[in-house]
């Protein structure tokens, strides 16, 4: 039976609200402490009310992310239509993966979150799909960067790999930098106390093994961190001042270990 279309713009204002008032909760008291009742009575409704719109709560979770992600997109829409190297494009759309960490560092550690087995396989297929769906546009445009870079000529091997697989690396590089960076005292304990330097000067390395021109060579400190601050001012128009800041958070640590780690 066909539903009303009255009926179906309440149901879509009252999810929005849902959707708004998680991503609130989120931001003020933090992901794991999320939960349905809570969330119910912040938005006046019945807690049965909230599971006509999401089966679980892993569904509202991937529904947050969802949006998340379409949020983020144009940052990296701004990376990958930028007018410059190929290999430089694609390093600012890392570049504006930490930027969208430090715009909402909570609904980013959601991503991560909702990609974890526990979540993901809990989630319904339906949900999966929607999310799937929203990042698709991201992946089209890494897709765009190594079609670029092979027709420039600045990928002149693309070592038997398709542009999804190759531009794979670098994504498993970046998510598995920010999985290790948010375990409180994770990294300090092997003496890693700046994991984003650490983590383009690692992209930096893997793009010269993948051959990709122009090649960073030597790969040292005060060069990724001068290539990360010249992308936030010319790909993202960002105030020098804080352009400055975020390089020098990728600059070395002279700090002695155990001050550096407190």
């Amino acid at each position: 039976m066909a539903i009303h279309p009255d009926r179906q713009q309440a149901m879509a204002r009252r999810e929005q609200l849902i959707l708004d008032t998680a991503r609130d909760l989120i931001q003020r008291e933090g992901l794991l402490t999320l939960q349905m009742s809570r969330l119910a009575r912040a938005c006046g409704l019945a807690v049965g009310t909230l599971y006509l719109h999401f089966d679980t709560k892993e569904d509202l979770l991937l529904a947050l992310a969802t949006g998340n992600a379409e949020s983020r997109l144009g940052l990296f829409a701004r990376a990958a239509a930028w007018n410059g190297p190929s290999r430089e494009r694609l390093l600012a759309v890392a570049v504006a993966d930490t930027l969208a960490l430090e715009q909402a560092p909570e609904l980013f550690r959601l991503h991560q979150y909702v990609l974890t087995e526990v979540v993901w396989n809990a989630a319904s297929l339906r949900q999966r799909q929607r999310m799937l769906d929203a990042t698709a546009p991201i992946q089209s445009l890494l897709d765009g960067i190594v079609a670029r870079a092979i027709a420039d000529g600045d990928l002149p091997d693309t070592h038997g790999m398709a542009a999804r697989e190759l531009v794979l690396g670098a994504w498993c590089q970046c998510l598995g930098m920010h999985t290790l960076a948010h375990a409180e005292g994770l990294l300090d304990s092997h003496e890693v106390r700046q994991p984003y330097r650490l983590l383009f000067k690692q992209l930096n390395l893997l793009l010269n093994g993948y051959g990709w021109l122009p090649l960073m060579a030597p790969v040292e400190d005060a060069a990724v961190a001068a290539q990360v601050e010249r992308l936030c001012r010319h790909v993202f128009d960002l105030p020098l001042p804080f352009c400055v800041a975020h390089a020098r958070r990728l600059a070395p640590d002279s700090r002695p270990a155990t001050e550096a780690s407190r």
